[in-house]
């Protein structure tokens, strides 16, 4: 199973994913989304009007790298840190009615499907993988690894430069 969402960029992905995600009648964002917050640590509701869109693309992509994920796994993967005044800030969960809904609008447009047994939650279906592969975005430029200065390569440049000095004194 090759996994070709790796070699996507995540943000372009995203970006076209809302635009097809718009395509299909079955996601839509509920009237009350727009006066509700995502979170108890957020102070304020979404200013984007596509922000539901935005999750739940969002959401799909985390289900195609990550395999079945369940709700709770989501609320915590979209938490944040809490502002408590004087008190230090604590982490706190989002909001799960949402995710919850975006899962469910999911399954009615055959994306994502429930698993039961040893493991619970969603998992993308194949129609939903095929739908992630086929959005056209452009792939990731590989790192040169030639550049990196990991443990390694920091001694191979130190014998370079200590080599460069010992001819420099001969001269």
């Amino acid at each position: 199973m090759a996994r070709e969402i790796f070699s996507k960029d995540p943000h372009a992905l995203n970006i076209a994913l809302v635009e097809e995600l718009k395509k299909i009648k079955e996601i839509q964002a509920p009237e009350w989304s727009f006066f509700v917050r995502t979170g108890v640590s957020k102070q304020r509701v979404p200013e984007s009007p596509d922000f539901w869109y935005i999750r739940t693309a969002s959401i799909l992509r985390q289900l195609y790298i990550n395999g079945v994920v369940g709700v709770e796994r989501l609320r915590t993967r979209y938490g944040g840190r809490k502002n408590r005044g004087v008190r230090p800030a604590k982490f706190k969960k989002s909001s799960g009615k949402m995710l919850r809904l975006m899962l469910q609008q999911a399954e009615k447009a055959g994306l994502v499907e429930k698993v039961t047994g040893k493991q619970f939650g969603r998992r993308l279906t194949q129609k939903g993988r095929d739908f992630l592969d086929s959005i056209k975005t452009p792939e990731v430029k590989a790192v040169d690894l030639s550049q990196y200065i990991g443990k390694e390569r920091t001694v191979e440049v130190q014998e370079e430069l200590n080599e460069e000095q010992f001819t420099q004194d001969e001269e």
